[in-house]
Formats: structure tokens, sequence, C-alpha cells
């Protein structure tokens, strides 16, 4: 799932492991484990990880580090589980297999010739096949983010909300085209799979999945278990355990599980069971990507989408010439990543609370390097690449063409004038690459100071330039893995006539807060959509969406593997004197169009007839008071500062008393008309 790519990083915490090996405690490979695993706990943030390695059908390796709590000597074990995030969708991608060795499904047929209530506003939805739902080719947008991403509860009407949300949408590509990330795709398979099977989906998961390969310890929030049996889970901003990290998207990224419970399902991704064809499984590991643009063709990437798969060709494996498939699962809480050597039918498997899949992988590649020299399957393990700086060279006129301004889906357009060969270049994938200066190397490629990263323009069969980079990334103390991706596509500048700027400048800095979200929403807690737009009224772009006109903005971007990622269209609207934006599957409003808060001891609000949240501003009278509120059933309210920060949810903290800070705002979310008596002291 996700979009989440920071590592966080931490200083030292007191740890426990607890390991069970087929080989001596103080062998090579389980001495690589735990010091990776160590460098995971003490410098990237992971409060806990557990790993497993199995070898035809043997588990040869299965461990953890950390600890289950900060505040607890509760040791974490083989059975303790972990949020899986976008691992679930391997999960998806098999139940749909299976069903095609069944006889019940054909990849290249249309979607709509099983689930006929599927539609949108936009005739070539009709060309989408399930082949492009699991290799993210659809065209569709994106993420329908609303009521998706919740604190201990689940949305059941979350496949309606979705089918619903795709009905107005329109697509960003052609079918087929090309791939790019789309999570609402394995909404749409886990829609299929319930529609074929007979029964809901994680009814299909636990039996056809869970009780063959006998996974205890693999559950979908719609289960009942016992929820202590999952790890607890931190962020920066609150110090104590979160609730728990419920997806209710179960296709896309919701299923919690253990890192020896993933092994035996990557033992069916491998074909070694009867669970599914070696046909089917063959098939899940084909290099998809190709089928469409894509920037790179042939070499290791840590994106090469499969069916299901965000790589059949990870690095470094090609170097030894085998083939490892990875998937990676980031939840807000929770990560996860699993490897494949199908050749061997040799995988690992691991998860942690904090961190990142791409860390995660990282312990994984280790661990399979480490099994792999020990088995004489490899001679030595091929070191790190060294870089030496660049040298530059005289750049030819020719690329000057390539100056202008780029857009991606993901951050604010960019201005990229190259001037005496350099090119200043902000932030990449995320914050992994770092603001710096490229240089011209010749041969049309730029080069970082530390020759690590190469960037160039890429112009494709569809007459969109693209800047492509290609960056070998160093994690201290894990190793090193290749990327490849596009970042952004070149645009055309607009000039919006004077009406139109004006109304989009007033949009620049300002903050739109969400209306829509249940009172358990992570999106309440954590910035997965930003509160401020990034607006550039200079060229006319709201990230990857063209302004239209006073109120409306249309993607515009089409970029494959992640930068063209959840994409949407943007509209505004006023109602009473406020400004109303509605986006994704959700509606906003705007902070500065929000009253003060009433300053009074006593007060009383209600949630909106229509179920809109009320946002209130603290006034300077309301600040540093202590805000009690009576809540309703089920209901909660939220305090955030100047910054943003929420600093007080009453779904995470459980309590109803809460600091108002200067110049920060508070939120009440729950159902229609329900009334929130207030207390300020």
């Amino acid at each position: 799932m996700k979009k989440i790519l920071s590592v966080l990083f931490a200083s030292s915490m007191m740890l426990t492991s607890s390991t069970a090996f087929a080989q001596e405690p103080d062998s090579p490979l389980h001495k690589k484990a735990d010091e990776i695993a160590n460098t995971l706990v003490t410098q990237y943030g992971e409060t806990s990880v557990q790993y497993a390695l199995m070898d035809n059908g043997k588990i040869i390796l299965s461990g953890n580090k950390g600890v289950y709590a900060k505040d607890s000597n509760r040791p974490v074990t083989k059975d303790t589980m972990y949020g899986i995030g976008s691992v679930s969708k391997m999960y998806a991608a098999t139940a749909v297999m299976m069903l095609v060795d069944r006889g019940k499904l054909n990849l290249d047929e249309p979607y709509v010739k099983y689930v006929a209530d599927f539609k949108m506003a936009d005739e070539r939805y009709k060309q989408i096949t399930p082949r492009m739902l699991l290799n993210h080719s659809s065209g569709i947008n994106g993420t329908s983010y609303g009521n998706t991403f919740l604190f201990d509860d689940i949305n059941p009407a979350l496949q309606e909300d979705v089918l619903a949300s795709l009905r107005t949408q329109t697509l960003k590509a052609n079918p087929g085209e090309f791939s790019v990330y789309t999570n609402d795709g394995f909404t749409l398979l886990e829609i299929l799979v319930a529609r074929l099977s007979g029964m809901s989906y994680s009814e299909f998961i636990a039996k056809n999945i869970s009780e063959p390969l006998g996974l205890q310890h693999t559950k979908t929030p719609m289960d009942k278990f016992d929820r202590t049996a999952l790890a607890r889970a931190y962020l920066p901003n609150y110090e104590g355990a979160l609730p728990t990290d419920t997806i209710s998207a179960v296709g896309t990224g919701g299923i919690y599980s253990t890192a020896e419970d993933m092994l035996k399902v990557e033992e069916v991704l491998m074909g070694t069971t009867d669970l599914l064809s070696e046909k089917s499984a063959k098939a899940m590991l084909n290099a998809e990507y190709k089928n469409g643009i894509w920037p790179s063709d042939g070499e290791e990437n840590f994106f090469a989408y499969g069916l299901g798969w965000d790589s059949v060709k990870l690095s470094p494996f090609g170097e030894y010439n085998i083939q490892a498939a990875f998937k990676g699962g980031d939840s807000v809480l929770f990560k996860a990543a699993m490897i494949v050597l199908p050749q061997y039918n040799i995988s690992v498997a691991v998860a942690s609370s904090g961190g990142s899949s791409i860390v995660n992988s990282m312990l994984g590649t280790g661990i399979l390097q480490e099994y792999l020299k020990e088995k004489g399957l490899i001679k030595e393990i091929i070191p790190d690449k060294i870089f030496t700086p660049p040298v530059k060279v005289q750049m030819p006129d020719s690329m000057n063409q390539y100056n202008g301004v780029y857009a991606s889906a993901s951050d604010s357009p960019k201005e990229i004038g190259i001037k005496d060969g350099e090119i200043d270049m902000p932030l990449l994938f995320g914050g992994f690459i770092p603001a710096q200066k490229y240089v011209y190397v010749g041969d049309g490629y730029f080069k970082s100071a530390d020759g690590t990263v190469t960037l160039s323009f890429d112009k494709q069969i569809n007459g969109i330039t693209y800047i492509k980079a290609s960056a070998y990334l160093n994690f201290p103390g894990l190793g090193q893995s290749l990327f490849t991706f596009y970042d952004s596509q070149k645009v055309e500048p607009l000039h919006l006539d004077k009406a139109v700027s004006d109304a989009w400048s007033e949009r620049v800095g300002q903050d739109y807060l969400p209306l829509t979200e249940r009172p358990s929403s992570e999106v309440l807690f954590v910035p997965l959509i930003p509160s401020k737009l990034w607006i550039d009224v200079n060229n006319g772009y709201v990230a990857g969406s063209k302004i239209i006109d006073e109120n409306s903005a249309i993607n515009a971007v089409q970029i494959p593997v992640s930068a063209g990622r959840d994409t949407t269209n943007l509209k505004f609207y006023k109602e009473n004197n406020a400004e109303y934006l509605q986006m994704y599957n959700m509606s906003f409003i705007k902070r500065a169009d929000t009253p003060s808060i009433y300053s009074g001891e006593a007060s009383s609000t209600a949630i909106q007839a229509n179920g809109f949240a009320r946002w209130y501003q603290i006034s300077g009278k309301a600040a540093n008071k202590t805000i009690t509120v009576k809540l309703p059933p089920n209901a909660s309210f939220a305090v955030y500062d100047e910054n943003n920060t929420c600093v007080s949810f009453s779904t995470v903290s459980g309590q109803n008393t809460a600091k108002l800070p200067v110049n920060g705002y508070i939120g009440f979310f729950g159902k229609a008309s329900d009334v929130f008596s207030i207390t300020l002291k």
C-alpha cells in the first residue's frame, strides 16, 4: 500500500530477541540476520522486526529483534502478528489465479463481464481486464482514501464506496498503456473474488488459503482474533502505543500475518503446492511491465511489475543469474516484505512495527545472499558498487530542449533549468534522494556529486518527456539496491487569466480539512493527504492536475511506475460563505473559513445533517484552556497545533480532555446530528 516511504530514525532502545534455528545459533547466517535486524531497530525506527527463511518447504531460520511494546517485557515471538500492508496484494493475486485454475475466470476478458455494476465516467473502462488490475496497467487513478485507513474499526461499505467513487472518475490513460501502482485495482479484484466465489473475500482467504496451509496467524480485520497478538506500533507524534492499524480494503492491504505464515504463501506463489498450478505461478512472475511504457528494459530494478509482484527482477540477484521476485507493504504502522527465488524454491519474509518495506527488503536480501553462499549456490557475495565523482563534460545545446516545467502526482511542479551543464534538482523519491546538483557527463546523462544517481530525459512513444532517475541507494548497515523510475513529466505551462489566477492564489498555503472521515480514521491523525495543496499558479498546476478555471483542476500526468499514482481531479464550491473542496472520494473545508470555537465555559456543537464534521479555529481567548468533551457513542474529537500536527485524538488516547494550543484548530467527528457537550476551563 502506500505511499508512506520515509524511514523513521530512532536512537537506541532496550533489545530482546528470541530465535529458533535449524542451524547452530552462531552460524554465519544467524549472525548476518541478527546483525541486520539489530540495525533496523537501532537505526531505522523499527520497534520490532520478525523474519524467516524457507528452503523447499523447510524453515531454516526464524527470528526477531526488538520489543513487543516499549513499555512491556513481553517478548516478540514467531507467533507475534503484524499488518503486512500491500503484501496483502499477493493474497488477492493468489485468489484470482486460483479462480483462473478453476476455469471461473479469464484474465484477458473485460472485468465488467464478471462485475456488471462496475462503471466509470469513461467508456474505456469496458476495456479493463483482471490482468490489467494485477499488473497496475488499468489506467485507474489510484486510491480511494476515504474511510479506508482506520484505527481498530471497519468500514463495512468500503467495496461499495470504491465502486461509487469510480463511477465518477475518468481514466488517466488507455487501459494497458503502461503500469503505475494502483490500489483501487486490487479492491476491484477483492470484489471479483467475492462475486465469483459466492462468499466474502475474507471467507475465501480463510477457506482457500489459510485453512489448507494451516495458517494459524493470518487474519483479516473482519476476522475474530485476539488483537493483543499484534505487535504494538508507534508514531513520532505520540508517545504511547497506537490502536490497531485497520485497512478495510483487505485485498489492497488489510491482512495481518507472521513471517512464518507468509513463507507458506510464498511456497504457493512458487507453484510448489496443490493450491495453485505451476502454470499460474509462473505467469505471475512474467515481466508484465514490458507490456507498456517503462523506464528500463531488461536490467534489474526494485520496480518491475509482474502479476501482483512489485518486482520480478530484484537486484542484486540478477548478477548471480538468479530471478528474484519481491513484494513490499507499508501501512501507516506496519511494514512487510517477501522475496522468492523460484528456481531454487527458497523464500524469505520480513514483518515489522515501524521502518519501511524498503529496509525490510534489505534484511531479506542480506539473509538470502548469505544462505545462497552457505549452500554453494553462489561463490561469494557481490560487494556493493563503488562510485566515483563524475567528470563534467561540455553539454550540447540540444539538451536545452528539456528545460521547462515538470509535474507529478506526489509533489509540487518543478521548473528545470539547465545552466552550464548543471541541474539543481529538488528531493526525489519521497526524500530518499536528497536535493542536489547534477552535472552533465555525456550521452544525455547527468550525475550526482557522488556518482550514485543518474538523471536523463526520456521522450516516450506517447510523446511525453519524462525525467528518468536511476539510483543505487545505499542504506548504512543494510546494503545497496537499484531503483530506476520516472520522477515527473514535462508539461506545458499555462497562462491563467486574472480571475482564475486570483482564485487559486488565495488557496496557496491554505489548509483544507477532511469532512467525511469516520471518527476512527487514521487520516485525522497522520497526514496521509497533505492539508496544503501543491499549487503552482505561475505555471497553472496543482501537483499533477491542470487548472481549468477558478474552481476546478483535472489530472494531467501519465507517469509509469509510481510518481503518477493516486492522481485526482479537484473541484471547489462555496456554501454559506465557506469554501469546500472535493478530491479523491472525500470532501474538505478551508480551515480559514471555519468559525472560532466558543471561548466561554460551556457550549455544544453537533455533526451536520449531511454527516460533515465540525471544525473550529482556536481563538486567542480559548487558547491554553483545557477542553472537556462529552462524546456521543463512537464519536471522536481531535486537536491540532498551528503546524497541523495532531496533538490529541480521542480515538487514540481514549481521553476526552485536551489542552488547546495557540493558533490551533479542533475537529469533531461522528454521525449526522451527534451532539458534543463542551466545557472549557
